[in-house]
């Protein structure tokens, strides 16, 4: 196999490695759309749930920092 030819066939399975990811990527995110629709069929509500998931993806120090400013934020504006 020639050089080129190498070259080649790895670009393709590199290719076809992320095409597979991304069907792979598009189950879960069906999956995770199912499981959020789930919630809401029983009553949760979905915008807090996914918020919670973001806020337990922060760090506690950058989740501390967010609060302090959206306080800061809200008073500023009169909403407290």
């Amino acid at each position: 196999m020639s050089d080129e030819n190498s070259t080649e066939h790895q670009l393709r399975l590199l290719i076809e490695r992320v095409e597979r990811l991304e069907e792979e990527k598009k189950g879960i995110s069906d999956d995770i759309r199912d499981v959020y629709s789930e919630a809401k069929a029983v009553g949760y509500d979905t915008k807090v749930m996914k918020l919670i998931v973001k806020l337990r993806k922060m760090r506690p120090d950058d989740r501390r920092e967010m609060d302090s400013i959206t306080e800061t934020y809200k008073a500023a504006l009169g909403l407290d």
